[in-house]
Parts: structure tokens; C-alpha cells; sequence
């Protein structure tokens, strides 16, 4: 109950902004990212999936009176999109469908915009990214002429498997195709990513900016984005 209290307490203390956003997040170093960019970080357990009343409680805990949820995955958008109608706060929700998209987008807020206004900045942040992963196979190719078994690397390119097999190869793929046309890329690291951060920053094309993370997800080895 004192916890409760001095929680509730230092809520109260902080300064109500305009508009701020809410963003689910897996892994402290996702956390710290979003949070260093000034979003406010809902844990969502590692399989990113937090329940309608989580997503209502953290919209009313953020200390903003307009909040932009970013729900970071297909599978959140409906729960997050009914906390909004619940919420009596002016809610809305920027449907991204990955915590590095929502990285993107969390840094086109402006405290001082309305929920519309950053709303619309967001959406166009998101419109110019493009998004990958890399991680273990959780289960046999089913496909007619097997790709990968369990363990092998599988890499993805805005949610099309585009890589397998080989860890190193799988990610510098991924990489490779990102990178095309594009001036910035980050990646994630995961925290059972079987590269060290050196080796897997080596990967990426040459000529390319690379900005390497740790962000502690337990559901894929790397999260990429390019710019």
C-alpha cells in the first residue's frame, strides 16, 4: 500500500503534457529505447500481448491528456483500439505492427500536437520504414519441399520470409535487402542472439549507417529497421 501510494504520488508530480504516447514494448532494453525517445513503455510479457484492461490502465497512468497508443503488433490492435473506447481519456491508436516500426513512429511525437496531428506525423514516420527480423525456427518447414528445420535461422522482410538456414547468412540476406535505398538501418539485438554485437554489425552493406541496440526481446534474435 505505501508503494501504491509514493507511485500514485510521484504520478501526480509529474507534469501533464499535452499528448504523449503509449507503446508496448517486450524486453528492458526495448523499454529504454522507447523511453529515451519519451514514450511510455507497457509491458507486454514476451509474447507481446497485453489484455484490454492492461492496455486501459496504461493509457490512464500516462500523464498526458491526449495519448497515442502504438500497440507494436498485429495481434494488440484490437485490444488497443478497445481500451481507446473505454479510455474517458482522447485516445488514439497508430496501428503498428512492430516494436521497431513503433520505434519510428515514437519519435515523430510532439508533446505540444494534438493526438490527430501526431497521429498523422506517425503514420507518415511508419509509411517510410521498412521492417525485418531474424530468429530461430520454431518448428519443421511444412512446405511440400522442406526450407528449414527447427533451430535454423528464418529471416523476414516486412513479414515475408525472405531467408534460412545459416545464422550469419540469414541475417546478412536480411541486411542486404533492407539496406537497398535505404540511408539508415537499426538493429536489435535479442537476448539470446547468437551473434555478438560486432560480428553481427559486420554483416550490413557497405555505405550504409548502422545504429546497433540492445533491446532484450525474447521472441526474435535481431529486430531491424530501414530508413
Amino acid at each position: 500500500m505505501h508503494e501504491q501510494v509514493h507511485n500514485r504520488t510521484a504520478r501526480l508530480a509529474e507534469p501533464v503534457q499535452r499528448c504523449a504516447a503509449l507503446a508496448v514494448v517486450s524486453g528492458a532494453g526495448m523499454r529504454a529505447l522507447f523511453e529515451g525517445v519519451g514514450a511510455f513503455a507497457l509491458d507486454g510479457g514476451a509474447t507481446l500481448n497485453p489484455s484490454t484492461y492492461e492496455l486501459l490502465a496504461g493509457i490512464h497512468e500516462v500523464p498526458a491528456e491526449e495519448v497515442v497508443v502504438l500497440p507494436n503488433s498485429p495481434n494488440v490492435v484490437m485490444a488497443a483500439e478497445r481500451a481507446a473506447e473505454l479510455s474517458d481519456k482522447n485516445v488514439r491508436v497508430v496501428p503498428t505492427r512492430s516494436m521497431q516500426a513503433g520505434l519510428s513512429a515514437a519519435v515523430a511525437l510532439d508533446p505540444a500536437r494534438s493526438r490527430e496531428e501526431n497521429a498523422v506525423a506517425m503514420e507518415e514516420a511508419v509509411a517510410h520504414v521498412r521492417t525485418g527480423a531474424v530468429t530461430g525456427a520454431a518448428r519443421d518447414d511444412v512446405a511440400e519441399a522442406p526450407r528449414f528445420k527447427i533451430g535454423d535461422a528464418v529471416g523476414f522482410v516486412d513479414e515475408e520470409l525472405v531467408a534460412w538456414g545459416d545464422v550469419s547468412e540469414t541475417l546478412e540476406a536480411v541486411l542486404a535487402e533492407l539496406g537497398r535505398e535505404a540511408e539508415l538501418v537499426t538493429l536489435i539485438e535479442g537476448e539470446s542472439a547468437p551473434l555478438g554485437g560486432d560480428e553481427a554489425a559486420g554483416l550490413a552493406p557497405d555505405g550504409i549507417e548502422l545504429e546497433y541496440s540492445l533491446g532484450g526481446q525474447s521472441a526474435y534474435w535481431w529486430l531491424i529497421a530501414a530508413e
